[in-house]
């Protein structure tokens, strides 16, 4: 029996319950020694419930891998709603995308660190979802930037949400030779330059 216990509110899913417990057991345990039965019986469920909901290890704790780094954007909500400008707030967004794995006692920075290639591949695994979401996290800005003329009046918010995400994760996690993303005035001059014109532009030129 494992002493770790997760919290089992009766309005939780099984599959919230699930990707709890599978939080619980990588806080306590890491990747490669968390496993799926250990993960059901954190939950209160039984192995054949929790394959109802996720095919295997990886994938469960790429869910709970992936909802981790989603928390951390919903908090960065109320920094960019500080900030006027849609630029401003995408250059503001690099910045703080930067800074998810900056605590070295943060448990993705620690799962990352000593375990990276069980977390590539959790991750690999969760990550199918990271982009929509992401992409739904700027669509607010993108409808308000739209409404006070920063944008094309007939931009495909959606669409363009995901892009702006990509072109976020790119920037924040990706290392390149041109651009030094820790520099905040460079990375605003590329927003201006490479990104707001693309959202500008009259979206049904090809």
């Amino acid at each position: 029996m494992t002493s770790a216990t997760a919290p089992r509110p009766a309005s939780k899913s099984v599959r919230d319950r699930l990707i709890d417990a599978a939080e619980v057991c990588l806080r306590a345990k890491g990747i490669r020694s968390t496993t799926v039965s250990e993960v059901a019986e954190v939950a209160g469920v039984s192995r054949g419930w929790l394959y109802r909901h996720f095919p295997d290890k990886n994938s469960l704790l790429g869910a709970a891998i992936v909802r981790l780094n989603d928390a951390y954007w919903s908090r960065s909500h109320e920094m960019l709603e500080q900030i006027d400008g849609l630029d401003e707030q995408i250059a503001a967004g690099i910045r703080h995308g930067r800074t998810a794995y900056a605590d070295p006692g943060a448990l993705l920075m620690k799962l990352r660190m000593e375990e990276p290639e069980e977390f590539a591949a959790c991750a690999g695994a969760g990550v199918q979802g990271l982009v929509p979401d992401l992409g739904e996290f700027w669509s607010r800005y993108l409808v308000a930037a739209r409404d006070r003329g920063e944008i094309h009046a007939d931009v495909n918010v959606a669409e363009a949400s995901e892009w702006v995400a990509r072109a976020l994760l790119s920037l924040a996690t990706v290392p390149g030779q041109q651009l030094d993303p820790t520099d905040h005035d460079a990375v605003l001059r590329h927003v201006r330059r490479y990104v707001m014109p693309g959202l500008r532009a009259e979206p049904s030129q090809t």
